[in-house]
């Protein structure tokens, strides 16, 4: 019920273990290889997940100063998995998100910190339901080279996971809560391409 996933181009390029790949420019997330996993207590019987996929978004990255290299993460609020239609529709109902087609969740970053040689804090700024709050993503790069096979073959390639706790009725979406738990845990996972 959110959205965020964000990649840190200038995190994972400002890491030693990028040097091969400290290039300034345009990457490209894989709608194919990049997912946003939720997950929340349900009123302490079980942990429910659901999912985005195939979102876009792009990194800039500045090779002079990684700090003010940029990613903005979109995806429709319809393109959520739940795993069955009666719990999507129920999110998509006036009880959440009033989903209309064109309801977009979105995520830009304000800046990044390295806090280790394959580790950095991103924070931005999540925008869902009409309400923008700050998150901060911890992302751990997870490799950095050029895509082996294929059509992409040769192409500077990043993957990167982060996860992140956000408080859903901070987004207008708090029904059932405390039952059904405020807090919603995210994972990230997220494939790049260095665009052409």
């Amino acid at each position: 019920m959110f959205k965020v996933a964000a990649t840190p181009l200038a995190v994972l390029l400002s890491m030693g273990a990028t040097t091969a790949l400290s290039e300034s420019g345009t990457y490209e997330l894989d709608p194919g290889h990049s997912q946003v996993l939720f997950s929340y207590d349900h009123i302490g019987f079980s942990e429910t997940f659901g999912m985005f996929s195939g979102f876009s978004g792009e990194i800039e990255f500045n090779e002079d100063d990684p700090s003010a290299s940029s990613v903005t993460v979109s995806m429709p609020v319809k393109s959520m998995i739940t795993g069955w239609d009666a719990r999507l529709q129920h999110f998509m109902s006036d009880d959440f998100f009033s989903a209309s087609d064109g309801d977009v969740v979105t995520f830009a970053s304000t800046s990044i910190e390295v806090t280790g040689d394959n580790s950095a804090d991103i924070s931005g700024n999540l925008t869902m339901n009409g309400v923008t709050k700050p998150v901060v993503l911890e992302t751990t790069l997870n490799k950095s080279a050029p895509y082996p096979f294929g059509p992409k073959e040769g192409t500077p390639t990043l993957g990167l996971a982060a996860t992140a706790t956000i408080v859903r009725s901070e987004f207008g979406l708090g029904a059932f809560a405390p039952a059904v738990s405020d807090e919603i845990e995210l994972l990230i996972n997220i494939e790049a391409l260095k665009a052409e």
